[in-house]
């Protein structure tokens, strides 16, 4: 766990069920899809399971009992070496909590576990339209243009892209 003057960030247990969820309620809200945060949550054995896992890494940041920032990411191990790749699937603040170091706090907290994990780097990706996650990840990183694409597990489909 970390902690500055205003906040601690935890490393989410299979115990934190509570706090996983509270981190995608502010997921949904942040990122003004509720509807892919919320709707279809999975059960407890399921979150159990995640949270206990060794591809899934949790983060909240709280101020009090109250959680104002959150990672989702996940650990990619290779085949070409033994190593490991921390791809950073979700990062949101509240909006009343921005501006305060709680997002790059969150990053560096990331990176001290893809280290203590033997990861060689984080990856994240942006939208094009999203300026302040550019700013902050091209204040951390070196940034790569690539395209990304969904495939859709149905053949003969046009993957929608979909949280």
């Amino acid at each position: 766990m970390s902690r500055s003057d205003s906040f601690t960030i935890r490393l989410l247990a299979p115990a934190d069920i509570p706090l996983l969820e509270a981190v995608s309620a502010m997921f949904g809200e942040a990122f003004g899809d509720a509807q892919s945060y919320s709707a279809a949550r999975p059960g407890r054995a399921y979150l159990e399971r995640l949270l206990g896992s060794e591809s899934f890494i949790a983060l909240a940041a709280m101020k009090g009992t109250d959680v104002v920032g959150g990672i989702a990411a996940y650990e990619l191990k290779k085949f070409e070496q033994e190593r490991s790749e921390i791809y950073l699937y979700d990062l949101a603040v509240a909006a009343a909590h921005r501006r305060e170091g709680i997002a790059t706090a969150l990053i560096e907290e990331l990176r001290k576990i893809a280290a203590a994990r033997g990861a060689y780097v984080v990856f994240v990706q942006a939208d094009l339209v999203d300026s302040p996650a550019i700013a902050l990840y091209s204040k951390l990183g070196r940034r790569e243009d690539v395209l990304h694409f969904d495939i859709d597990v149905k053949p003969g489909r046009t993957a929608r892209h979909c949280r």
